[in-house]
């Protein structure tokens, strides 16, 4: 039998974009012939993974890891909800979690290089990400994550899969995890009206302006007119001025603080924020496909 080299590996791996063990395993099958070995890939996972690595992944899944004090947040997209609920996804996701609290990743790139083995592939996380696109048949990637590594005390709370929510803290859990629930449901952008990034507040203001140069009314009570505009958005957005959703009768710093506890920050991650999805005009797809048909006809 021929001796498989780790050049021989890879590359077949750049050939095909197969994860490495799958590599390895095709070369030993044909013992040692580069081209044998690609056939065989070919057709145990087709061309899925490289082409899917150019589609969107918009759907995709929220998965928090807590160990004490330390904590992990990972959104792990796909391209379509049932994916999201597929057991090798979801294990993947969980596990990648898992690992960003475990080996101490600071970025994607050295998460991906983590030793990891499920489904038959491996040996890293990135390579069974490669192994199950290319044998579930959709684009995936880790796109973003958050770890908490130093806090007094951290909590957590997923609503499903798509919103997930990480509150580091200082007293007790239970009304630090409603925070965490609250922010899930009333999304604030920031703590305090302090903490809310200034573009957010440029843009409220111009909204404001532009609607108070609509009304017609003199400079300075426009200029009041704005001023309230932006200030109300400012208590909207913030966490501790929200009413608290539990009792609305209390803002969530007046909660917090009948429960001497603080919270000192918050993560809030919602699948597919931010990324540009691909509308899909199925009429327009039908005719075309007709149009083909009837030329080829």
């Amino acid at each position: 039998m021929a001796a498989i080299t780790a050049s021989m590996v890879a590359e077949l791996r750049a050939k095909t974009d197969a994860p490495m063990m799958e590599c390895k395993k095709a070369l030993t099958e044909a013992d040692g012939d580069m081209a044998k070995a690609e056939e065989i890939l070919r057709v145990k996972l087709g061309s899925k993974a490289g082409k899917a690595a150019a589609r969107i992944t918009a759907e995709g899944v929220i998965a928090v890891h807590r160990v004490g004090h330390q904590a992990a947040m990972i959104e792990v997209n796909c391209e379509t909800d049932f994916v999201t609920k597929n057991d090798s996804f979801l294990a993947m996701a969980n596990a990648a979690a898992r690992l960003l609290v475990e080996q101490g990743c600071n970025d994607l790139e050295a998460l991906g290089r983590v030793a990891y083995e499920q489904d038959g592939f491996g040996p890293t996380l990135e390579d069974v990400r490669k192994g199950l696109i290319g044998k579930i048949g959709e684009n995936m990637s880790f796109r973003r994550f958050k770890k908490f590594d130093h806090a007094a005390g951290v909590t957590s709370y997923l609503h499903g899969t798509r919103i997930g929510v990480v509150v580091e803290f200082s007293g007790n859990e239970s009304p630090a995890r409603d925070v965490a629930m609250h922010i899930a449901a009333m999304k604030p952008v920031a703590l305090t009206s302090q903490d809310v990034p200034a573009e957010l507040i440029e843009r409220e203001r111009s909204v404001a302006t532009a609607k108070a140069a609509e009304s017609g009314k003199p400079a300075d009570i426009a200029a009041k007119m704005i001023e309230g505009s932006v200030q109300k958005y400012l208590k909207e957005v913030s966490l501790f001025n929200q009413p608290f959703v539990k009792n609305d009768k209390q803002t969530v710093e007046q909660m917090l603080k009948a429960e001497s506890t603080q919270v000192k920050s918050f993560t809030l991650y919602v699948v597919g924020e931010g990324i540009e999805k691909k509308a899909d005009d199925f009429a327009a797809e039908v005719a075309a496909q007709v149009a083909a048909a009837k030329q080829s006809a």
